[in-house]
């Protein structure tokens, strides 16, 4: 609780990003897990849910970024640099914003490796990201490691998992085998 106290008073009762006074959560920014104050924001319900869901993302709410990202907390500036390069891909305004922004070299790091999310993710050849479960089809054939044979072409792996070790592989059935194979060597089903 001394920590949400912190940030409260840190904050001074509102939104880091957009200064609503509504109801505030703390919000770890990646790739911490644990609420402190040096890694963690305090975002009203409407900010916390547009960066947890990104398809959510109403590009007039981030407007306020205007003035939140000459914040000198680092961990807000790095949510808003975050947020500014997800905007900046379809909005020009952000585009310029993130522009005239000016991160010390520690907290761009800590945003950068923030933006990473997808390389933690096995893509098959189009790009599409494959979970748990999916069913896979091999496009090409592809030797075995220590084997003389080969998986075909066309054949598909059922119910697949996802490495933890290394996320471009998936683990799955071939030929009634057990076996790691390389995802982007794949296509969803």
């Amino acid at each position: 609780m001394a920590t949400e106290s912190a940030l409260l008073e840190r904050c001074e009762s509102k939104c880091e990003l957009c200064s609503a006074t509504s109801p505030l959560q703390p919000f770890v920014v990646a790739p911490h897990t644990q609420i402190t104050v040096d890694h963690a924001v305090m975002l009203c319900e409407t900010c916390k849910t547009q960066i947890e869901n990104p398809e959510a993302t109403d590009p007039n709410h981030w407007r306020c970024l205007n003035d939140s990202m000459w914040s000198q907390t680092p961990a807000v500036q790095v949510v808003a640099w975050r947020q500014l390069k997800r905007l900046s891909e379809s909005e020009t305004w952000a585009h310029d914003l993130l522009d005239m922004m000016y991160l010390e070299d520690e907290t761009k790091t800590w945003a950068e490796i923030g933006m990473d999310d997808d390389a933690d993710k096995p893509l098959d050849v189009n790009g599409v990201e494959l979970k748990k479960g999916d069913d896979v089809t091999i496009i090409k054939d592809l030797p075995i490691k220590g084997s003389s044979q080969v998986i075909k072409q066309g054949t598909v792996v059922r119910n697949i998992n996802v490495s933890a070790d290394d996320a471009k592989h998936i683990q799955g059935k071939v030929n009634g085998q057990a076996m790691y194979v390389i995802a982007e060597y794949c296509r969803k089903k």
